[in-house]
Protein backbone atom coordinates (compact mmCIF):
# COMPACT_ATOMS: atom_id res chain seq x y z
CA UNK A 1 0.00 0.00 0.00
CA UNK A 2 0.82 3.64 -0.14
CA UNK A 3 -0.28 6.73 1.47
CA UNK A 4 -2.58 9.54 -1.01
CA UNK A 5 -4.22 12.60 0.04
CA UNK A 6 -7.05 14.38 -1.04
CA UNK A 7 -8.50 17.08 0.10
CA UNK A 8 -10.39 14.85 2.94
CA UNK A 9 -7.19 13.84 4.37
CA UNK A 10 -5.01 10.54 3.65
CA UNK A 11 -6.14 7.60 2.68
CA UNK A 12 -4.20 4.07 2.07
CA UNK A 13 -4.32 3.13 -1.82
CA UNK A 14 -3.07 -0.11 -3.50
CA UNK A 15 0.87 0.47 -4.32
CA UNK A 16 -0.05 -0.74 -8.22
CA UNK A 17 -2.68 1.62 -8.46
CA UNK A 18 -2.65 4.15 -11.07
CA UNK A 19 -5.56 5.93 -8.96
CA UNK A 20 -5.62 8.40 -6.17
CA UNK A 21 -7.41 9.11 -3.01
CA UNK A 22 -10.76 9.75 -4.48
CA UNK A 23 -10.83 6.68 -6.63
CA UNK A 24 -10.09 4.66 -3.30
CA UNK A 25 -12.69 6.39 -1.40
CA UNK A 26 -15.26 5.46 -4.08
CA UNK A 27 -14.46 1.92 -4.28
CA UNK A 28 -14.83 1.46 -0.54
CA UNK A 29 -17.60 3.57 -0.23
CA UNK A 30 -19.69 1.68 -2.81
CA UNK A 31 -19.28 -2.07 -2.92
CA UNK A 32 -23.00 -2.75 -4.51
CA UNK A 33 -22.81 -4.43 -8.06
CA UNK A 34 -18.75 -5.36 -8.42
CA UNK A 35 -19.90 -3.63 -11.68
CA UNK A 36 -17.47 -0.95 -13.30
CA UNK A 37 -18.24 1.41 -15.24
CA UNK A 38 -18.18 0.08 -18.92
CA UNK A 39 -15.55 0.14 -21.62
CA UNK A 40 -16.60 3.09 -23.97
CA UNK A 41 -17.81 5.35 -21.61
CA UNK A 42 -13.77 5.03 -19.69
CA UNK A 43 -13.17 5.33 -23.75
CA UNK A 44 -15.53 8.51 -23.74
CA UNK A 45 -13.38 10.06 -20.63
CA UNK A 46 -10.13 9.59 -22.42
CA UNK A 47 -11.06 11.30 -25.47
CA UNK A 48 -12.27 14.18 -23.23
CA UNK A 49 -9.64 14.80 -21.64
CA UNK A 50 -7.39 14.66 -24.77
CA UNK A 51 -9.14 17.34 -26.33
CA UNK A 52 -9.84 19.09 -23.05
CA UNK A 53 -5.99 19.27 -22.42
CA UNK A 54 -5.17 20.12 -26.46
CA UNK A 55 -7.46 22.74 -25.94
CA UNK A 56 -6.39 24.45 -23.05
CA UNK A 57 -2.82 24.79 -24.78
CA UNK A 58 -4.50 26.30 -27.66
CA UNK A 59 -5.83 28.93 -25.09
CA UNK A 60 -2.71 29.08 -23.62
CA UNK A 61 -3.97 27.87 -19.78
CA UNK A 62 -1.79 24.78 -19.71
CA UNK A 63 2.09 24.14 -20.68
CA UNK A 64 2.34 22.49 -23.79
CA UNK A 65 4.83 20.32 -22.25
CA UNK A 66 1.94 19.22 -19.69
CA UNK A 67 -0.70 19.24 -22.31
CA UNK A 68 1.45 16.55 -24.29
CA UNK A 69 1.68 14.56 -21.45
CA UNK A 70 -2.12 14.51 -20.44
CA UNK A 71 -3.07 14.34 -24.05
CA UNK A 72 -1.00 10.98 -24.26
CA UNK A 73 -1.90 10.06 -21.35
CA UNK A 74 -5.66 10.32 -21.80
CA UNK A 75 -5.33 8.23 -25.23
CA UNK A 76 -3.68 5.65 -23.71
CA UNK A 77 -6.80 5.90 -21.44
CA UNK A 78 -9.12 6.17 -23.88
CA UNK A 79 -7.04 3.30 -26.17
CA UNK A 80 -8.44 0.41 -23.44
CA UNK A 81 -5.05 0.17 -21.67
CA UNK A 82 -5.55 1.08 -18.29
CA UNK A 83 -9.14 -0.24 -17.85
CA UNK A 84 -7.73 -2.43 -14.69
CA UNK A 85 -7.70 0.74 -13.44
CA UNK A 86 -11.24 1.71 -13.04
CA UNK A 87 -12.49 -0.32 -10.36
CA UNK A 88 -15.49 2.35 -9.53
CA UNK A 89 -18.48 0.86 -9.34
CA UNK A 90 -21.70 1.45 -11.38
CA UNK A 91 -23.77 2.64 -8.60
CA UNK A 92 -22.06 5.85 -7.20
CA UNK A 93 -22.35 9.33 -6.53
CA UNK A 94 -25.48 10.32 -9.27
CA UNK A 95 -23.23 12.81 -10.81
CA UNK A 96 -20.60 10.40 -11.58
CA UNK A 97 -17.95 12.46 -9.98
CA UNK A 98 -16.41 9.18 -8.81
CA UNK A 99 -15.72 8.51 -12.10
CA UNK A 100 -14.69 11.90 -13.52
CA UNK A 101 -11.91 11.56 -11.12
CA UNK A 102 -10.89 8.31 -11.53
CA UNK A 103 -10.08 9.23 -14.56
CA UNK A 104 -8.57 11.95 -13.24
CA UNK A 105 -5.97 10.30 -11.07
CA UNK A 106 -5.17 7.82 -13.35
CA UNK A 107 -3.97 10.08 -16.10
CA UNK A 108 -2.70 12.41 -13.80
CA UNK A 109 -0.42 9.49 -12.76
CA UNK A 110 0.87 8.21 -16.26
CA UNK A 111 1.23 11.80 -17.54
CA UNK A 112 3.61 12.68 -13.96
CA UNK A 113 5.76 9.55 -15.43
CA UNK A 114 7.40 12.22 -17.93
CA UNK A 115 9.10 13.72 -15.07
CA UNK A 116 7.28 17.23 -14.22
CA UNK A 117 3.86 16.55 -11.85
CA UNK A 118 0.72 16.60 -13.11
CA UNK A 119 -2.39 17.02 -10.78
CA UNK A 120 -5.58 15.88 -11.05
CA UNK A 121 -7.82 18.80 -10.93
CA UNK A 122 -5.26 21.59 -12.15
CA UNK A 123 -4.53 20.33 -14.87
CA UNK A 124 -6.01 16.81 -16.26
CA UNK A 125 -9.29 18.62 -14.85
CA UNK A 126 -8.61 22.16 -16.23
CA UNK A 127 -11.98 24.27 -17.04
CA UNK A 128 -14.04 21.13 -16.66
CA UNK A 129 -16.11 19.80 -13.90
CA UNK A 130 -17.92 16.42 -13.20
CA UNK A 131 -21.28 17.96 -14.24
CA UNK A 132 -19.92 18.92 -17.26
CA UNK A 133 -18.02 15.75 -18.59
CA UNK A 134 -19.90 13.07 -17.76
CA UNK A 135 -23.25 13.96 -19.22
CA UNK A 136 -20.25 14.53 -22.39
CA UNK A 137 -19.12 11.23 -21.51
CA UNK A 138 -22.34 9.59 -21.87
CA UNK A 139 -23.20 10.86 -24.95
CA UNK A 140 -19.70 10.85 -26.46
CA UNK A 141 -20.16 7.09 -25.71
CA UNK A 142 -23.71 6.51 -26.91
CA UNK A 143 -22.81 8.37 -30.48
CA UNK A 144 -19.69 5.93 -31.27
CA UNK A 145 -21.45 3.18 -29.72
CA UNK A 146 -24.12 3.47 -32.09
CA UNK A 147 -22.05 4.40 -35.22
CA UNK A 148 -19.69 2.42 -34.95
CA UNK A 149 -21.51 -1.00 -33.69
CA UNK A 150 -25.10 -1.02 -33.77
CA UNK A 151 -26.02 0.60 -36.89
CA UNK A 152 -23.75 -1.75 -39.08
CA UNK A 153 -25.17 -4.78 -36.91
CA UNK A 154 -28.71 -3.18 -38.07
CA UNK A 155 -27.46 -2.91 -41.73
CA UNK A 156 -26.15 -6.20 -42.00
CA UNK A 157 -29.03 -8.17 -40.47
CA UNK A 158 -31.27 -5.64 -42.99
CA UNK A 159 -28.86 -7.23 -46.14
CA UNK A 160 -29.45 -10.61 -44.62
CA UNK A 161 -33.21 -10.59 -44.64
CA UNK A 162 -33.70 -8.61 -47.85
CA UNK A 163 -30.75 -11.26 -49.64
CA UNK A 164 -32.90 -14.21 -48.12
CA UNK A 165 -36.40 -12.41 -49.08
CA UNK A 166 -34.89 -12.35 -53.11
CA UNK A 167 -34.07 -15.78 -53.11
CA UNK A 168 -37.99 -16.70 -52.14
CA UNK A 169 -39.80 -13.97 -54.02
CA UNK A 170 -41.65 -16.97 -55.71
CA UNK A 171 -42.46 -19.38 -52.59
CA UNK A 172 -46.27 -18.28 -51.64
CA UNK A 173 -47.23 -19.26 -48.25
CA UNK A 174 -50.36 -18.83 -45.65
CA UNK A 175 -50.63 -15.47 -44.27
CA UNK A 176 -51.91 -15.46 -40.73
CA UNK A 177 -53.85 -13.07 -38.18
CA UNK A 178 -54.58 -13.83 -34.55
CA UNK A 179 -52.38 -16.53 -35.11
CA UNK A 180 -55.52 -17.80 -37.62
CA UNK A 181 -55.05 -18.86 -41.11
CA UNK A 182 -55.54 -15.67 -43.37
CA UNK A 183 -55.18 -14.32 -47.20
CA UNK A 184 -51.64 -15.69 -48.80
CA UNK A 185 -48.68 -13.89 -49.19
CA UNK A 186 -44.46 -14.59 -50.45
CA UNK A 187 -42.22 -15.28 -48.17
CA UNK A 188 -40.78 -12.16 -49.95
CA UNK A 189 -43.66 -10.02 -48.47
CA UNK A 190 -43.05 -11.43 -45.12
CA UNK A 191 -39.22 -10.55 -44.92
CA UNK A 192 -39.69 -7.47 -46.26
CA UNK A 193 -42.19 -6.16 -43.48
CA UNK A 194 -39.30 -7.36 -41.09
CA UNK A 195 -36.65 -5.63 -43.11
CA UNK A 196 -39.25 -2.32 -43.10
CA UNK A 197 -39.65 -2.13 -39.54
CA UNK A 198 -35.89 -2.13 -39.30
CA UNK A 199 -35.40 0.28 -41.62
CA UNK A 200 -37.76 2.53 -39.58
CA UNK A 201 -35.75 1.48 -36.28
CA UNK A 202 -32.55 2.81 -37.86
CA UNK A 203 -34.07 5.82 -39.17
CA UNK A 204 -35.21 6.40 -36.01
CA UNK A 205 -31.65 6.05 -34.24
CA UNK A 206 -30.29 7.82 -36.40
CA UNK A 207 -32.66 10.86 -36.12
CA UNK A 208 -32.10 11.04 -32.48
CA UNK A 209 -28.21 11.22 -33.01
CA UNK A 210 -28.99 14.68 -34.01
CA UNK A 211 -29.48 15.96 -30.70
CA UNK A 212 -27.60 13.42 -28.79
CA UNK A 213 -24.29 15.21 -30.55
CA UNK A 214 -24.70 18.46 -28.60
CA UNK A 215 -22.13 18.48 -25.64
CA UNK A 216 -22.46 20.88 -22.72
CA UNK A 217 -18.79 20.53 -22.38
CA UNK A 218 -17.66 23.83 -20.92
CA UNK A 219 -21.00 24.54 -19.18
CA UNK A 220 -18.88 23.36 -15.46
CA UNK A 221 -20.65 23.13 -12.23
CA UNK A 222 -23.97 23.98 -13.70
CA UNK A 223 -24.12 25.12 -17.07
CA UNK A 224 -22.29 29.12 -16.20
CA UNK A 225 -18.97 27.83 -17.52
CA UNK A 226 -17.50 28.82 -14.50
CA UNK A 227 -13.53 29.03 -13.94
CA UNK A 228 -13.64 27.90 -17.86
CA UNK A 229 -12.44 30.18 -20.62
CA UNK A 230 -15.47 30.98 -22.81
CA UNK A 231 -13.92 29.69 -25.80
CA UNK A 232 -12.88 26.37 -24.34
CA UNK A 233 -16.05 24.76 -25.01
CA UNK A 234 -16.36 25.11 -28.56
CA UNK A 235 -12.34 24.30 -28.90
CA UNK A 236 -12.92 21.08 -26.76
CA UNK A 237 -15.65 19.82 -29.03
CA UNK A 238 -13.93 20.25 -32.03
CA UNK A 239 -10.60 18.59 -30.79
CA UNK A 240 -12.98 15.56 -29.16
CA UNK A 241 -14.78 15.27 -33.21
CA UNK A 242 -11.18 14.48 -34.18
CA UNK A 243 -10.67 12.48 -31.64
CA UNK A 244 -14.16 10.35 -32.34
CA UNK A 245 -14.01 10.70 -36.12
CA UNK A 246 -17.85 11.69 -36.00
CA UNK A 247 -19.12 15.51 -35.54
CA UNK A 248 -19.92 16.71 -32.28
CA UNK A 249 -21.50 19.68 -31.40
CA UNK A 250 -21.16 22.76 -28.44
CA UNK A 251 -24.72 22.51 -26.82
CA UNK A 252 -25.89 26.07 -27.41
CA UNK A 253 -27.67 25.75 -24.11
CA UNK A 254 -25.20 23.98 -21.52
CA UNK A 255 -27.64 24.15 -18.47
CA UNK A 256 -30.33 21.57 -20.22
CA UNK A 257 -27.38 19.28 -21.11
CA UNK A 258 -26.25 19.23 -17.52
CA UNK A 259 -29.56 19.17 -15.92
CA UNK A 260 -31.31 16.82 -18.32
CA UNK A 261 -30.66 13.77 -19.77
CA UNK A 262 -33.86 13.72 -22.56
CA UNK A 263 -31.47 12.87 -25.15
CA UNK A 264 -30.47 9.68 -23.58
CA UNK A 265 -33.89 8.93 -22.47
CA UNK A 266 -34.63 9.70 -26.29
CA UNK A 267 -31.90 7.18 -27.84
CA UNK A 268 -32.97 4.54 -25.15
CA UNK A 269 -36.81 4.91 -26.61
CA UNK A 270 -35.42 4.37 -29.83
CA UNK A 271 -33.36 1.36 -29.02
CA UNK A 272 -36.53 0.29 -27.41
CA UNK A 273 -38.61 0.43 -30.17
CA UNK A 274 -36.17 -1.98 -31.96
CA UNK A 275 -36.04 -3.90 -29.32
CA UNK A 276 -40.07 -4.06 -30.36
CA UNK A 277 -38.96 -4.79 -33.81
CA UNK A 278 -36.52 -7.53 -32.99
CA UNK A 279 -38.50 -9.62 -30.38
CA UNK A 280 -41.64 -9.51 -33.54
CA UNK A 281 -39.15 -10.77 -35.97
CA UNK A 282 -37.81 -13.75 -33.42
CA UNK A 283 -41.05 -14.69 -32.08
CA UNK A 284 -42.49 -15.07 -36.09
CA UNK A 285 -39.23 -17.17 -36.28
CA UNK A 286 -39.88 -19.44 -33.53
CA UNK A 287 -43.31 -20.00 -34.90
CA UNK A 288 -42.45 -20.79 -38.04
CA UNK A 289 -40.13 -23.27 -37.33
CA UNK A 290 -42.11 -24.69 -34.55
CA UNK A 291 -42.27 -28.61 -34.97
CA UNK A 292 -41.27 -30.04 -37.06
CA UNK A 293 -44.26 -32.40 -36.73
CA UNK A 294 -46.95 -30.75 -34.25
CA UNK A 295 -46.12 -27.13 -35.26
CA UNK A 296 -45.99 -24.59 -38.03
CA UNK A 297 -42.86 -26.63 -39.74
CA UNK A 298 -42.70 -23.62 -43.09
CA UNK A 299 -39.15 -23.33 -41.84
CA UNK A 300 -35.72 -25.51 -39.96
CA UNK A 301 -33.67 -23.16 -38.80
CA UNK A 302 -29.78 -23.69 -38.17
CA UNK A 303 -29.09 -26.63 -35.96
CA UNK A 304 -26.72 -25.40 -33.55
CA UNK A 305 -26.71 -27.35 -30.15
CA UNK A 306 -29.27 -30.25 -29.10
CA UNK A 307 -32.35 -28.60 -27.34
CA UNK A 308 -32.64 -31.16 -24.66
CA UNK A 309 -30.77 -32.52 -21.79
CA UNK A 310 -33.28 -36.06 -21.67
CA UNK A 311 -35.24 -36.03 -25.00
CA UNK A 312 -32.66 -37.01 -27.97
CA UNK A 313 -32.55 -35.57 -31.19
CA UNK A 314 -34.46 -32.28 -30.20
CA UNK A 315 -33.19 -28.58 -31.56
CA UNK A 316 -34.29 -25.33 -30.35
CA UNK A 317 -34.42 -21.53 -31.78
CA UNK A 318 -31.88 -20.91 -29.76
CA UNK A 319 -30.34 -17.26 -31.17
CA UNK A 320 -34.36 -16.38 -31.67
CA UNK A 321 -34.59 -17.28 -28.03
CA UNK A 322 -31.45 -14.85 -26.61
CA UNK A 323 -32.99 -12.29 -29.10
CA UNK A 324 -36.00 -12.03 -27.32
CA UNK A 325 -33.94 -12.09 -24.04
CA UNK A 326 -31.99 -9.46 -25.28
CA UNK A 327 -35.35 -7.65 -26.26
CA UNK A 328 -36.51 -7.66 -22.81
CA UNK A 329 -33.48 -6.68 -21.35
CA UNK A 330 -33.46 -3.41 -23.37
CA UNK A 331 -37.25 -2.96 -22.82
CA UNK A 332 -36.34 -2.97 -19.14
CA UNK A 333 -33.35 -0.86 -19.09
CA UNK A 334 -35.51 1.64 -21.10
CA UNK A 335 -37.63 1.73 -17.92
CA UNK A 336 -34.64 2.23 -15.79
CA UNK A 337 -33.41 5.07 -18.21
CA UNK A 338 -37.06 6.79 -18.39
CA UNK A 339 -36.62 6.85 -14.11
CA UNK A 340 -33.00 8.23 -13.67
CA UNK A 341 -33.51 10.68 -17.03
CA UNK A 342 -36.29 12.56 -14.94
CA UNK A 343 -34.26 12.66 -11.93
CA UNK A 344 -33.13 16.04 -12.71
CA UNK A 345 -33.26 18.28 -9.66
CA UNK A 346 -32.83 21.61 -11.21
CA UNK A 347 -29.31 22.19 -12.55
CA UNK A 348 -28.27 17.96 -12.27
CA UNK A 349 -28.99 14.89 -13.30
CA UNK A 350 -28.10 12.67 -10.22
CA UNK A 351 -28.32 9.54 -11.84
CA UNK A 352 -26.01 9.89 -14.49
CA UNK A 353 -23.67 6.68 -14.29
CA UNK A 354 -26.79 4.03 -14.49
CA UNK A 355 -27.99 6.09 -17.60
CA UNK A 356 -24.95 5.64 -18.98
CA UNK A 357 -24.27 1.91 -18.12
CA UNK A 358 -27.76 0.90 -19.92
CA UNK A 359 -27.68 2.73 -22.73
CA UNK A 360 -24.35 1.49 -23.34
CA UNK A 361 -25.48 -1.97 -22.84
CA UNK A 362 -28.84 -1.80 -24.53
CA UNK A 363 -26.51 -0.49 -27.46
CA UNK A 364 -24.43 -3.71 -28.09
CA UNK A 365 -26.49 -6.24 -26.59
CA UNK A 366 -28.75 -5.04 -29.46
CA UNK A 367 -25.42 -4.94 -31.82
CA UNK A 368 -24.64 -8.54 -30.87
CA UNK A 369 -28.11 -10.14 -31.24
CA UNK A 370 -28.71 -8.71 -34.42
CA UNK A 371 -25.19 -10.28 -36.18
CA UNK A 372 -26.12 -13.56 -34.39
CA UNK A 373 -29.96 -13.20 -36.24
CA UNK A 374 -28.49 -12.64 -39.38
CA UNK A 375 -25.64 -14.95 -39.69
CA UNK A 376 -26.89 -17.92 -37.29
CA UNK A 377 -30.15 -17.83 -37.95
CA UNK A 378 -31.67 -15.96 -41.50
CA UNK A 379 -29.14 -17.00 -43.61
CA UNK A 380 -29.46 -20.40 -42.86
CA UNK A 381 -33.27 -21.15 -42.71
CA UNK A 382 -34.49 -23.44 -45.17
CA UNK A 383 -37.94 -23.46 -46.28
CA UNK A 384 -40.33 -26.85 -45.87
CA UNK A 385 -41.94 -26.06 -49.41
CA UNK A 386 -43.92 -29.31 -49.01
CA UNK A 387 -45.31 -27.96 -45.53
CA UNK A 388 -46.10 -24.55 -46.94
CA UNK A 389 -47.99 -25.51 -49.76
CA UNK A 390 -50.07 -28.53 -48.28
CA UNK A 391 -51.29 -25.71 -46.46
CA UNK A 392 -51.82 -23.25 -48.67
CA UNK A 393 -53.85 -26.10 -50.83
CA UNK A 394 -56.18 -26.36 -47.45
CA UNK A 395 -56.75 -22.86 -46.79
CA UNK A 396 -60.14 -22.26 -46.73
CA UNK A 397 -59.23 -18.23 -46.24
CA UNK A 398 -58.88 -18.30 -50.20
CA UNK A 399 -62.41 -18.18 -50.64
CA UNK A 400 -62.35 -14.20 -49.66
CA UNK A 401 -61.41 -13.40 -53.59
CA UNK A 402 -64.67 -14.98 -54.35
CA UNK A 403 -66.83 -12.51 -52.08
CA UNK A 404 -66.95 -10.02 -55.00
CA UNK A 405 -68.82 -12.90 -57.51
CA UNK A 406 -70.76 -15.14 -55.46
CA UNK A 407 -70.97 -12.80 -52.00
CA UNK A 408 -69.69 -13.05 -48.19
CA UNK A 409 -72.44 -15.25 -46.67
CA UNK A 410 -71.98 -18.05 -49.82
CA UNK A 411 -68.31 -17.61 -49.74
CA UNK A 412 -68.40 -17.85 -45.47
CA UNK A 413 -70.73 -21.22 -46.32
CA UNK A 414 -67.89 -22.79 -48.81
CA UNK A 415 -65.39 -22.06 -46.60
CA UNK A 416 -66.67 -23.80 -43.59
CA UNK A 417 -67.51 -27.06 -46.08
CA UNK A 418 -64.25 -27.17 -47.01
CA UNK A 419 -62.64 -26.76 -43.69
CA UNK A 420 -65.43 -29.26 -42.55
CA UNK A 421 -64.70 -32.01 -44.74
CA UNK A 422 -60.89 -31.36 -44.98
CA UNK A 423 -61.10 -30.43 -48.93
CA UNK A 424 -59.80 -27.83 -50.91
CA UNK A 425 -61.29 -24.45 -51.38
CA UNK A 426 -61.22 -25.70 -55.16
CA UNK A 427 -63.33 -28.44 -54.99
CA UNK A 428 -66.47 -26.94 -53.19
CA UNK A 429 -66.19 -24.14 -54.63
CA UNK A 430 -66.29 -25.89 -58.10
CA UNK A 431 -69.37 -27.61 -57.09
CA UNK A 432 -70.98 -25.24 -55.39
CA UNK A 433 -70.42 -22.34 -57.11
CA UNK A 434 -71.18 -22.92 -60.98
CA UNK A 435 -68.20 -21.40 -62.24
CA UNK A 436 -65.65 -22.84 -64.64
CA UNK A 437 -62.88 -24.23 -63.01
CA UNK A 438 -60.57 -22.26 -65.15
CA UNK A 439 -61.94 -19.10 -63.71
CA UNK A 440 -62.11 -20.74 -60.26
CA UNK A 441 -57.92 -21.55 -60.68
CA UNK A 442 -57.57 -17.98 -62.00
CA UNK A 443 -59.38 -16.71 -58.77
CA UNK A 444 -57.78 -18.60 -56.10
CA UNK A 445 -54.30 -18.57 -57.47
CA UNK A 446 -52.08 -17.76 -54.22
CA UNK A 447 -49.55 -16.41 -55.93
CA UNK A 448 -52.08 -13.90 -57.63
CA UNK A 449 -53.38 -13.15 -54.17
CA UNK A 450 -50.65 -12.62 -52.64
CA UNK A 451 -49.91 -9.87 -55.14
CA UNK A 452 -53.20 -8.13 -54.70
CA UNK A 453 -54.45 -8.82 -58.62
CA UNK A 454 -57.54 -10.49 -57.41
CA UNK A 455 -59.17 -6.91 -56.13
CA UNK A 456 -57.95 -5.40 -59.85
CA UNK A 457 -59.94 -8.23 -61.88
CA UNK A 458 -62.81 -8.09 -59.21
CA UNK A 459 -63.24 -4.37 -59.80
CA UNK A 460 -63.37 -4.83 -63.47
CA UNK A 461 -66.51 -7.24 -63.59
Amino acid sequence: MRTEHDSMGELQVPADALWGAQTQRAVLNFPISGRPVPRDFIRALGLIKAAAAEANAGLGLLPKGLSQAVRKAALAVAGGEHDAHFPIDIYQTGSGTSSNMNANEVIATLASRGGKPVHPNDHVNLGQSSNDVVPTAIRVAAQLATVEHLLPALKHLRRTIDRRARALKNVVKTGRTHLMDAMPLTFAQEFGAWSAQLASAQARIEDSLKRLRRLPLGGTAIGTGINADPRFGSAAVRRLSLHAGTRFESAVDKFEGIAAQDDAVELSGQLNTLAVALMKIANDLRWMNSGPLAGLGEIELPALQPGSSIMPGKVNPVIPEATCMVCAQVIGHHTAITVAGQSGNFQLNVMLPLIAANLLESIHLLGNVSRLLADSTIAGLKVHKGNVTAALDRNPILVTALNPIIGYEQAAAIAKRAYREGRPILEVARETTGLPERELRELLDPALLAGGGIQGKSRGR
